[in-house]
């Protein structure tokens, strides 16, 4: 795929999410997704399969979260199989308070899928957030 397919996979994949409809944008990932969340937070670390992303990062994120995270793309930027992206996320947790945090994910991408991402977070608010 080129650059420019690329660029539109992954504009589909926060369009999808940021409308709540999660199969259209888990569909997106790869089973055997590698992601890595940067940092040294309760939800940092290398997730190897989509079973253990949702397991392990996706599944514990959004349980504490009213409604997600609403991803505002700043940036997208490609080149041949990668796309980097910069967002600003905004979200709630079910106790009210704020988890707006700002993003920027190197993003890998095979047969319009995401097979790898690095994710780069302000991880001092996750701590701050979650603990």
């Amino acid at each position: 795929m080129s650059a420019e397919q690329n660029k539109r996979v992954v504009q589909s994949f926060f369009d999808a999410g940021n409308r709540g409809d999660m199969d259209a944008c888990f569909s997106l990932i790869a089973d055997d997704i590698r992601w890595i969340s940067e940092g040294n937070t309760s939800l940092s670390g290398t997730f190897e399969c989509k079973e253990k992303l949702f397991e392990n990062l996706l599944g514990p994120l959004f349980g504490r979260l009213k409604a997600g995270i609403h991803m505002d793309i700043q940036r997208l930027v490609a080149e041949g199989d990668f796309v980097v992206a910069q967002m600003k996320g905004t979200a709630e947790t079910h106790q009210g308070k704020a988890y707006n945090n700002s993003y920027c994910w190197i993003i890998r991408l095979r047969d319009g899928k995401f097979v790898e991402v690095t994710e780069f977070s302000d991880t001092e608010l996750i701590t701050s957030v979650f603990g």
